[in-house]
């Protein structure tokens, strides 16, 4: 029989002191390994295994792509890069983004549900939007253990609650019961079986593949979805629509994948985005029709002149409205309208 030793944590917005908390609470002969997931900028120093190893549990290092995973280690991804395992090494990779971010928790929890199926434990704590629900539905697929911090216990909820919209969770806890209850189950044993049908788990074989930059392999499960009429926000692809359970998710054929959730939020910020451009370009054109104006004026061509400020003025007007557009742009998000609806079926 085998241990449950395989830990996956995944946080990101106020997950950083939860993270502390757990492995504070954790025995220095804990005999699992843990790989832990936070969201962070690209350019941002990979400073949580120091934090980690200040508090004199469990050692903690920033993975290495190709290295051998011992008990009794915290293993943290780095900036900017995946963190997947395969039986008995870890992988570093520059996959594609998933739910606009590398590196990202729903590629940890696939690779470790797929290399360990039931001796995995999945960890969801604080963070916005929903990135790790997608993974923990293949940890409990493939038999593991699915614990998500208690919602009214993180500072950001969203992550939490809907991993248990999405899963059958095992465990709902405020983060500083969870150290004990990871030393409690990392001594249960269990069988290990096959437990995702044929069809399952040769897709779960090929998005792990993705991460692990097999292009070929990200244009096939593009490929198995449903064309739809939306755009990839990283590289403005066309996205395929993927189905598990009563979920959604979307794929481009470059790789990059999102949930609903996360696309919303990614064709918010495209929107905006796009609106400040159209009022650069406007006062741009503004700007050399005036330019304009006063080279003709320099030249004593009056009515040529006045007519250029004239449209210079009503590019600065187009501007102007423009910039009301964007101030009064209040695209809600998926959490915001979850809630609305709550309310209103409370009401």
């Amino acid at each position: 029989m085998d241990k449950r030793n395989i830990i996956v944590i995944g946080a990101s917005a106020g997950g950083f002191d939860a993270i502390k908390r757990i492995v504070a609470d954790l025995p220095a002969d804990l005999a699992a390994s843990i790989f832990v997931v936070w969201h962070m900028s690209a350019n941002t120093t990979g400073i949580l295994p120091h934090v980690l190893n200040m508090l004199g549990t469990l050692p903690a290092t920033q993975a290495l792509d190709g290295e051998l995973i011992s008990e009794n280690h915290i293993y943290v991804a780095p900036p900017d890069r995946h963190l997947l395992l395969e039986n008995g090494y870890i992988r570093v990779t520059r996959g594609p983004k998933e739910n606009r971010f590398r590196p990202a928790i729903d590629p940890l929890f696939r690779s470790a549900a797929l290399a360990y199926g039931p001796r995995v434990i999945g960890i969801e704590l604080s963070g916005a939007l929903d990135d790790g629900a997608a993974g923990m539905w293949a940890i409990k697929q493939q038999g593991g253990l699915a614990i998500v911090q208690d919602p009214s216990d993180a500072e950001v909820p969203s992550m939490p609650k809907t991993t248990m919209d999405a899963v059958d969770v095992d465990y709902v806890l405020p983060v500083h019961e969870i150290g004990l209850l990871l030393t409690r189950l990392v001594k249960d044993d269990v069988a290990i079986e096959e437990q995702l049908p044929a069809n399952h788990k040769k897709m779960l074989q090929k998005e792990v593949a993705i991460a692990m930059e097999d292009s070929v392999v990200s244009r096939s499960v593009f490929n198995a979805g449903e064309l739809t009429t939306y755009t990839c926000p990283e590289c403005h692809g066309v996205l395929s629509a993927l189905r598990e359970g009563g979920r959604i998710r979307f794929r481009c054929h470059t790789g990059h994948a999102f949930t609903a959730e996360s696309l919303l939020a990614g064709i918010t910020e495209n929107i905006e985005e796009s609106l400040w451009n159209a009022i650069r370009n406007v006062q741009e054109s503004a700007l050399l029709l005036n330019h304009m104006g006063d080279h003709f004026a320099e030249a004593n061509q009056a009515k040529l002149a006045a007519m250029y400020f004239r449209k210079g003025r009503e590019a600065m007007e187009r501007s102007v409205l423009i910039r009301k557009a964007v101030f009064s742009h209040d695209q809600p998000t998926a959490e915001e309208i979850k809630e609305q609806a709550r309310d209103e079926h409370l009401s």
